[in-house]
């Protein structure tokens, strides 16, 4: 039942990794931003532990809706991730003055198994944030649906002893 609709897949992040996600999209505007997730898979689980910008190598007049990560910068990053015990687990963008939805291209040049960040950048400012995974047999993404919030102090009082605050999002297969 892999392609159930009641799967559930648990994705995790900071509340920093997040605002470092905004923060890239909103410097490289107009231009798209892209970037790795460096973490762990655990089973339907992926926590991100670390985001790890990387420059869109794109030529100039495609940077506003194309972004190319080059093979040297991966390998910089799987190195990064293997130096800390992570993997890659997933990859973001910025799609400036659009939908924060996965294109035609994004569909061409994803892979399974890794999360898809796309955040949207209206002029200049971080707007809509999703996630999404591409089905297994490459066909389409399924957006994880977050339904979570962040855990805050103000709005877990457990929390409040640890460093670091975290927003656990919950995620439900949707097809596009």
């Amino acid at each position: 039942m892999a392609n159930s609709f009641r799967e559930l897949i648990l994705i995790a992040l900071e509340e920093g990794h997040i605002d470092e996600i905004r923060q890239h999209g909103e410097r490289d505007y107009p231009f798209e931003c892209c970037g790795l997730m460096l973490g762990r898979f655990d089973g339907g689980r992926k926590n991100v532990v670390e985001t790890y910008p990387i420059s869109n190598a794109r030529e100039e007049a495609a940077k506003r809706n194309r972004f190319l990560i080059r093979p040297e910068e991966l390998m910089r990053g799987e190195k990064r991730a293997r130096e800390q015990g992570l993997d890659v687990v997933g990859f973001y963008h910025s799609h400036p003055d659009d939908r924060a939805v996965p294109s035609q291209y994004d569909l061409e040049h994803a892979w399974p198994t890794y999360s898809y960040i796309v955040i949207a950048v209206e002029k200049g400012h971080a707007a809509d944030l999703r996630s999404w995974q591409m089905e297994s047999d490459r066909s389409r993404f399924n957006e994880e649906e977050i339904t979570g919030g962040l855990l805050t102090p103000e709005r877990n009082n457990h929390a409040s002893h640890h460093h670091h605050t975290h927003a656990f999002a919950t995620v439900r297969r949707r097809r596009i």
